[in-house]
Order: structure tokens, then C-alpha cells, then sequence
């Protein structure tokens, strides 16, 4: 297959699947908090150095809301999207679904908001490009 015929995913959203395995859960065999918040913010941080091509790190997780738990033995998936981009900063909303691989049952299980900014090599806030600039204000 040539490169040309392959499609390429829109950079400003994603799809992630973890297997949720017993090292990850507490002792009611249900997903850490801090993991569900880990995968989200993993999610939030590849939308996010897409879209900028640059380093980026995360300043802010907003309205993170636990709905439902997450059993050991589902996949889950975290969707991420771009919703908002500012001259240094982006956010990026996410939700973590969790799905019976036996059942195909999903539960939306989490959501949150991540902001993220971009980097220079000094660490230092970065435009994320010039396009960026004139989509919105910061976030």
C-alpha cells in the first residue's frame, strides 16, 4: 500500500484503547481514579502535540467528572477533541467509556477538560502556530 492511500485520522481528535487489568484497580476491582485521569490526560496530551508540533504540558484539568466506574476485565476507550485553541494553549475535552468486550454494553464513565500549552526548548510559552492566533483568545 502506498502512502497516498492511506487516510490519515483529523489531528484534532483521537480514540485510545486500554484492557483494564487488576495491577490498575483498588481493592473493589474497579479503576484507580488516578489511572482514569492518567489515560485522559494521555489522550489530551497526543490531541494537543498534534495540533501544535511542539512540546507541550499540561496546566489544567477542569470539570473531571467520575460517572461510573470501570471494572477490571473492560476495555475502555478515551476520546479526545480539540474544542478550543489560544495563542499558547489549547483545550481539549475527553471522555473514558467503558465497554464489556463479552456484552458490548458502554458506559461513559468519565469526562473531563484538560488545558495544555505549548513549549519552547527553553520551556518557556510558545504560539502554537500562527493559524492559532486568530482562532480564539487563550483558554
Amino acid at each position: 500500500m502506498n502512502a497516498s492511500a492511506t487516510t490519515t485520522p483529523p489531528l484534532e481528535q483521537l480514540s485510545v484503547f486500554e484492557m483494564v487489568f487488576p495491577d490498575k484497580a483498588n481493592h473493589y476491582s474497579t479503576l484507580f481514579g488516578g489511572q482514569v485521569m492518567q489515560l485522559m490526560d494521555k489522550a489530551a496530551f497526543i490531541v494537543a502535540t498534534r495540533r501544535a508540533r511542539r512540546h507541550v504540558v499540561t496546566v489544567a484539568s477542569d470539570n473531571v467528572s467520575f460517572i461510573a466506574p470501570v471494572k477490571v476485565g473492560h476495555l475502555v476507550e478515551v476520546r479526545a477533541a480539540l474544542t478550543k485553541v489560544g495563542r499558547t494553549s489549547m483545550q481539549v475535552l475527553t471522555e473514558l467509556f467503558s465497554e464489556d468486550a463479552l456484552s458490548e454494553d458502554r458506559t461513559l464513565c468519565a469526562s473531563g477538560t484538560f488545558t495544555l500549552v505549548a513549549l519552547n526548548h527553553h520551556g518557556k510559552p510558545v504560539a502554537v502556530s500562527a493559524e492559532a492566533a486568530t482562532v480564539g483568545g487563550d483558554v
